[in-house]
This record gives C-alpha cells, structure tokens and sequence, in this order.
C-alpha cells in the first residue's frame, strides 16, 4: 500500500538536525533512470530521480536525502544483478528502485525474473525497502496491444511485487492510461524509448505517492 509501505521512513524524514541522518535513496536501472533523453544527451535534472528529489525537498525541507544512481545505459537486468553487492548494496539503500523491464525485452521472461528475484532476495535480507517500476514505453510495441511484450513484463513484475511485498511503480499503465484517453505517446517520448521531462515526471508522481 503506497500510503503505508514507506510509514517508517516518512516519520525519518520529517526529524530535524541534530537528531536526523542522512536517507539514501538508490535508482538501479538501464537508460530511463539514468537520464538519457535523446541519445546521447543525458538530461540528469530532468530525470525522473531528481523530479523526485525536488518533489520530497518541498514535502520535507529538514531532510537530508541523497539520491544515488547507478543506473548503467543499456544495460539489463542480468547485468545489474552481477553488479548489485559490489555497487549498489555498498551505497546502503533506505529504499531501491529498480527499473530493468525495457531493456529485459532482451534477454525474455524467465532471465529477468532470475535476475530481479536475485537482487530482491539480497536487498531484502539486508531490511531495505525496495520499489519495482514497471517499463516505461518503447514506441516500436504497441501499448494497445493485449499480451504484448512489455505487458508481459509488466505482469511479472507485478506478480514479483505480490510475492515479495514490494512497492510497485506500474509505469507501463501510467503510460498506457495516456493513450487510452486519446493523447500520443509521442508527447511524452524523447525518442523511441526514452521518455522525455514530461514522461518522467509520470513516472515521478508514481514514486511519489509513497511519499506522502
């Protein structure tokens, strides 16, 4: 439940100097998280990470939060769970997003979700709050389209969510809602598979709800 997964860490960040700390917050992922716009410009301050950061500084101006990304373009979710003790468990996360799907097209199904419940089975053994996040659209799959390849992730990792009892960011149907209601995904696309400002700050006001 978004309004009560993060209970803990809201009442954290709500606590004044000298008795706070610092709360780090850790994006793992491919292109989207990182901040890749049209390639190969990388529009950090754009990205949906650091609309997050503006977004809880104005909820929580005593917090001090770090946002750390170590997000690779690119990459899928094999990859990242190769890297996860080593350079995202070092950073110890108060909560992990991970953001894998639109990149795991690649490698199919069954590798991600080895993967994905490798990286939520070691984060969870060390008590961190993790956050999955559905895909973000890549404009050569139709979004309409019933069972289609980025659905069908979607639905793991949803399915991953229940089993593990995990916040969920659906960034897929954030998306898919859009052009249900008549807009182009192309207003919120900077290029084919990288969502521009606009699409990010989708993604962000999902995150956000966690927050609040």
């Amino acid at each position: 439940d978004p309004e009560t997964y993060l209970n803990d860490l809201k009442k954290e960040l709500k606590v004044e100097w000298p008795k706070n700390r610092t709360i780090n917050l850790v994006f793992h992922g491919h292109s989207v998280p990182a901040g890749y716009f049209k390639t190969p410009i990388v529009n950090t301050l754009g990205a949906y990470p650091y609309q997050v950061l503006r977004e809880l500084k104005a909820q929580y101006p005593f917090a001090v939060i770090n946002i750390i990304n170590t997000s690779i373009g690119g990459e899928n979710s094999v990859s990242g769970a190769l890297r996860f003790e080593s350079e995202v468990l070092v950073h110890r996360p108060d909560v992990l997003f991970i953001d894998y799907a639109l990149n795991d097209q690649a490698i199919g199904l069954k590798k991600a979700k080895i993967a994905w419940e490798s990286m939520i089975s070691k984060a969870q053994k060390k008590g961190i709050k993790v956050i999955l996040l559905s895909p973000s659209p890549d404009q050569r799959v139709n979004i309409l389209e019933p069972n289609n390849i980025l659905e069908k992730h979607t639905l793991q990792i949803k399915a991953l969510s229940e089993k593990y009892g995990l916040g969920l960011v659906d960034s897929y149907s954030l998306f898919r809602q859009k052009v249900v209601d008549g807009e182009s995904i192309v207003n919120y696309m900077s290029q084919v598979n990288h969502p521009n400002e606009k699409g990010h700050g989708l993604i962000a006001d999902g995150i956000i709800r966690y927050f609040k």
